[in-house]
């Protein structure tokens, strides 16, 4: 086989990234990936003319100006406003926590009113060591119960009080009637889903799906330096273990008609066992006879499933301390090579870093003495 300066395992958003800006720079690269399509999880496929976001809604925020402008090489995006209701108990309730919300459950209506409120529910804890004890010292029992318990404890499958609080923390709680999800200056969506994103990326560059790295490991790596964006335990053997995350797991259904009227309903009762149900087309403003809805369920991770979430508490990243020490010519990245809950635009920010880190330090083939 023909050789290459890189050769990059995994055709998400970090390693197409990586793939593109090390192309462009005159290196010749392989992208290997073990599902049969590009895009890792961001993958889309259109069902009744409807981008269908195979791995779970992806919405595309940043207040980074310059990956916006990057990312929009490659697509034409949709304004979008990210609007969550949240189903509990029967109730539908406006989502993030905003004025609207406190409304809702306590009849509040100025700011005012409800910072009050929020004070004689707040339970107060000057070092909170836990992800429930941070949301009793912020919000109070009742919102935390409402909320965010019985949806975080079947995320992560473990009691709130077992998970780090950084978790929710971005999650914003407003004393306005803003019900935006994001903050972030620019958000939207591809038009076109993200698909078409990863073939504009990975055009002209040599793609193989379905080929999976460890079936001819030691092949591959003679080829080329080998970027890695899968899972690094896997890469070591599990010399020292294995690292902790979750999976998750989808039933798409196809509906007549509009099935709930906005695109994500997240159902934090601790009895309903999906975490939330996505309409697909009213992420892209489709008005259509018929509709995609997926159930999201989160499931325990094991060898052979999707490992969605890195659970990087202590313990794992410790573990993955090890692992990020051992020697290896291989450079690691993504959410599974570095063990880390990456956005979107955090991933193409750590590729964009890591390809000018690489200028000059590895020389195309074609350019060396």
């Amino acid at each position: 086989m023909a050789g290459y300066d890189y050769v990059i395992v995994g055709a998400g958003f970090f390693g197409a990234t990586c793939a593109h800006e090390l192309s462009r720079r005159g290196c010749k690269v392989l992208v290997l990936d073990r599902r049969d399509h590009i895009g890792g999880n961001c993958y889309t496929e259109c069902v009744e003319g409807i981008p269908v976001h195979k791995h779970g809604a992806h919405i595309f925020h940043t207040n980074d100006e310059r990956i916006w402008r990057y990312v929009n090489r490659f697509a034409n995006f949709r304004q979008y406003c990210h609007r969550v209701k949240v189903s509990s108990e029967g109730r539908l309730l406006s989502f993030p926590i905003n004025l609207m919300t406190l409304h809702q459950l306590w009849r509040v209506k100025t700011p005012e009113e409800a910072e009050k409120r929020l004070a004689e529910e707040r339970v107060p804890c000057e070092n909170p060591r836990n992800l429930e004890e941070w949301c009793l010292s912020a919000i109070g029992r009742e919102l935390y119960q409402t909320f965010i318990e019985g949806y975080t404890a079947k995320q992560w499958g473990r009691p709130p009080r077992e998970l780090p609080a950084s978790i929710v923390r971005r999650i914003p709680v407003r004393l306005s009637m803003d019900d935006s999800y994001f903050d972030d200056r620019f958000v939207g969506i591809p038009e076109e889903g993200y698909t078409p994103i990863f073939g504009r990326m990975l055009d002209g560059i040599e793609v193989r799906t379905g080929c999976d790295f460890f079936e001819d490991r030691k092949a591959f790596e003679r080829l080329g330096r080998v970027i890695f964006t899968g899972k690094i335990d896997e890469y070591f053997d599990y010399r020292f273990g294995e690292l902790e995350y979750r999976s998750l797991r989808f039933e798409e259904e196809l509906v007549d008609g509009d099935f709930q009227g906005c695109a994500v309903v997240n159902y934090t009762d601790a009895d309903v066992p999906h975490t939330r149900i996505i309409e697909h087309k009213h992420l892209y403003g489709i008005y259509s006879p018929k509709s995609v809805i997926t159930r999201e369920f989160p499931d325990s991770y094991e060898i052979g499933k999707e490992p969605y979430y890195p659970i990087a508490g202590e313990k794992g990243k410790a573990l993955y301390e090890r692992y990020k020490e051992l020697p290896a010519e291989t450079i690691f990245g993504g959410r599974c090579g570095r063990y880390v809950y990456w956005d979107m635009h955090q991933a193409i920010g750590a590729a964009l870093t890591l390809v000018e880190k690489l200028r000059g330090a590895w020389k195309p083939r074609e350019m060396a003495a």
